[in-house]
């Protein structure tokens, strides 16, 4: 994959994959939304996941570090991982593909165990509904990293966003994506962490610890407590200003329950 030292926010991470980190930080975000760069130091195209949001700087910026695009994949839809999209498509042609069909261009939707051989790289698409319901990973060279979207972050946990984001299916997909045990995580937000099988373990565990907190919640008010009732003592020692995404993972959570 070529190199552009002239643009410093490209970040090296392993020698098939780059970041490059758009500057929209954020309670969500984190430092921002990592674009990630993949392709062979000898290849002459790349592959780019998650483009982003609208931003003319961000998009200036991805096409002087990835002149040339083999394929643009999309983790989920949310605006910050796939809005850029239908500008990188428009100016580059790229065909842009994503579990959900409304954001695929001159490309059909990806499909669960599929595997994509572009720009020198190897990349198995794996499903992982909960944070949302078109939720996907893909595993890098066989495993040699995992682009994990929103599903496992770089930093803290995410939101299972009911009532797209279903519980029930996010924990299965933490425990799929623990057996890729020494794989490293490249996040949709946050830095790039090693063995995703440890930090799937730690959000599984924290995933219980929440729900028997929920669970104690709702014992001291009452099986009917609306969610709102819940995040104010779950998540009393949280920043407010984040109490409306916690409400909907305890949406989610109560789902769960009451199933």
């Amino acid at each position: 994959m070529p190199s552009h030292p002239a643009y410093e926010t490209v970040r090296s991470v392993l020698p098939r994959a780059s970041v490059l980190l758009q500057s929209n930080p954020g309670p969500m975000t984190l430092d921002g939304t990592n674009t990630w760069l993949l392709g062979d130091p000898e290849a002459s195209e790349v592959v780019v996941v998650d483009p982003g949001e609208t931003s003319q700087q961000h998009l200036d910026e991805l096409l002087a570090a990835a002149p040339a695009i083999a394929l643009v994949l999309v983790t989920h839809g949310h605006h910050d991982h796939s809005q850029a999209a239908t500008a990188v498509h428009d100016r580059t042609g790229a065909p842009v593909r994503a579990f959900d069909p409304r954001h695929c261009f001159g490309a059909p939707p990806l499909v669960d165990g599929e595997v994509l051989d572009e720009a020198g790289v190897r990349l198995e698409v794996v499903a992982t509904p909960g944070h949302t319901a078109d939720s996907v990973s893909f595993v890098l060279d066989g495993g040699a990293a995992v682009l994990t979207g929103d599903t496992i972050l770089g930093r803290g946990t995410t939101v299972v966003a009911h009532p797209d984001g279903v519980l029930g299916p996010y924990l299965g997909s933490l425990r799929q994506l623990e057996a890729y045990g020494a794989a490293r995580v490249l996040p949709g937000h946050g830095p790039d962490l090693p063995a995703i099988g440890e930090v799937a373990a730690h959000y599984l565990a924290h995933r219980e610890q929440r729900l028997d907190q929920v669970r104690a919640a709702l014992a001291e008010l009452g099986p009917s407590a609306s969610a709102r009732q819940v995040v104010e003592v779950v998540y009393a020692d949280v920043d407010r200003a984040v109490w409306w995404a916690a409400e909907l993972s305890v949406e989610a959570q109560l789902a769960y329950l009451r199933a």
